[in-house]
């Protein structure tokens, strides 16, 4: 394999904010501090309202647009697939204009990715969810390095809050998109064109942050190897495919539940359920994984509630989804937290841990991609359910296989290395 570049080394451990760091590690005041968490939750608000918001009104814009199922199957996997060709971007463009200014750079992309996409036809509604994508994938690996450098001795708790703010987010555009499009008259191009609001006011409250300085790290180190590794592959591919799973959930859960009988608002609302309840599991699982010898427990646990959710809203009673739609939101937040920790388990320090990080996100949300496209062909061809069901399970189990391999209490065989002046 070709060895990385000293420089691309350098970039991606900049976004960690390693031990090398000098200067503290906290806000420099209190006023800070509290005007950067409120930016960090208005951030983390906005990184899921640009997904969540269209699959309620799907049936309404592919009825509008002349969608056929496969082009709205594309329009659902579009901006997954921008997550991951733009998030690697994400290192470059910080170490040119700096973390702050390139999150607020991007939300004036993600602003004008959702008010794009309900102009210009359907030239708009693709490039405007290209963009947001894009933009969301920018921000979503920033983010976090903000939040180690910023909050070091809190970090844990901070990654929970941004956590909840992005699960509140997803939350809110899944419940409330179908009553603002009922309010304009039944169009959902101002409905989704509310989105950019969040980000406008998240860009206004940001805007203190362009003015801060931070050190940069005086060690650089290079990480070689780790498209080698098998155990850095696992990761990569449970990543994948548990993200998968809940980019179907996020694009065509409320069509599904609109196939059963309910009506665009009531399956917006099941979609908002369940994003809801990630929000404790996110939380709960992680603590009780602590005491587990390694991470195949809650892996086996929260993926087999996930399948059970998902065949559940194809087959269980309609009067019981509500409950079905928990089962699914607990399993979903709990795997997905369950996949984040794995990039920091699986890694022998934090050098290792980002390339691992941004190897498992950028390819793995390439492969996610694949799922809501998926089923886009399925139902352009049936509205059966058992395609489906077929399909859920099967990605279910190869997340179950490559689980077991990646929840093992081992380390990859690569080691972060020193670069030498």
């Amino acid at each position: 394999m070709r060895e990385e570049s000293p420089g691309r080394q350098a970039i991606a451990d900049e976004l960690l904010i390693n031990d090398d760091m000098p200067a503290a590690a906290a806000p420099a005041n209190r006023n800070r501090a509290l005007l950067l968490l409120l930016g960090l939750v208005l951030v983390g608000l906005n990184l899921r309202p640009a997904l969540s918001s269209l699959a309620p009104v799907l049936a309404m814009v592919s009825s509008d647009s002349g969608l056929s199922p496969a082009l709205s199957g594309l329009l659902t996997t579009l901006p997954v697939a921008c997550l991951g060709i733009f998030g690697p971007l994400a290192p470059h463009l910080a170490r040119r204009l700096g973390s702050e200014k390139t999150i607020a750079l991007v939300l004036v992309a993600l602003a004008a990715g959702i008010l794009l996409r309900t102009q210009l036809g359907l030239f708009g509604l693709f490039a405007g969810s290209a963009l947001a994508g894009a933009a969301i994938g920018v921000i979503g690996v920033l983010l976090p390095g903000i939040v180690k450098r910023d909050f070091a001795n809190r970090a844990g708790l901070m990654t929970g809050v941004y956590t909840m703010a992005l699960c509140l987010g997803a939350a809110l555009a899944a419940g409330f998109t179908v009553p603002a499009a009922e309010h304009f008259g039944h169009d959902w191009r101002p409905a989704l064109a509310l989105w950019a609001l969040p980000a406008i006011l998240a860009l206004a409250v940001w805007w203190p942050q362009l003015n801060t300085r931070h050190a940069a790290g005086q060690g650089q180190w290079r990480v070689q190897g780790i498209l080698r590794d098998p155990l850095a592959w696992q990761v990569t591919l449970f990543m994948g495919l548990q993200s998968s799973l809940a980019y179907i959930v996020f694009g065509w859960l409320p069509s599904i539940l609109m196939d059963r009988g309910l009506t665009a608002m009531q399956g917006g609302l099941m979609l908002s359920l369940s994003t809801m309840v990630q929000v404790p599991a996110s939380l709960l699982v992680p603590m009780l994984a602590h005491r587990c010898r390694n991470q195949r427990p809650p892996i086996v646990v929260t993926l087999l509630m996930v399948i059970a959710g998902l065949l559940g809203m194809l087959y269980a009673p309609t009067d019981s989804l509500i409950l079905w739609a928990a089962l699914l939101g607990f399993g979903q937040g709990g795997l997905f937290s369950t996949a984040l920790s794995l990039l920091a388990h699986r890694s022998p320090d934090q050098h290792v841990a980002a390339h691992l990080s941004g190897m498992a996100q950028g390819i793995g949300y390439m492969l996610a991609s694949m799922g809501p496209f998926a089923v886009g062909l399925i139902r352009g061809r049936s509205h059966e359910t058992w395609p489906l069901a077929l399909l859920f399970s099967l990605i279910a189990a190869a997340a179950f296989c490559v689980g077991m391999l990646a929840g093992r209490k081992r380390l990859v065989g690569v080691r972060a290395e020193p670069i030498l002046p």
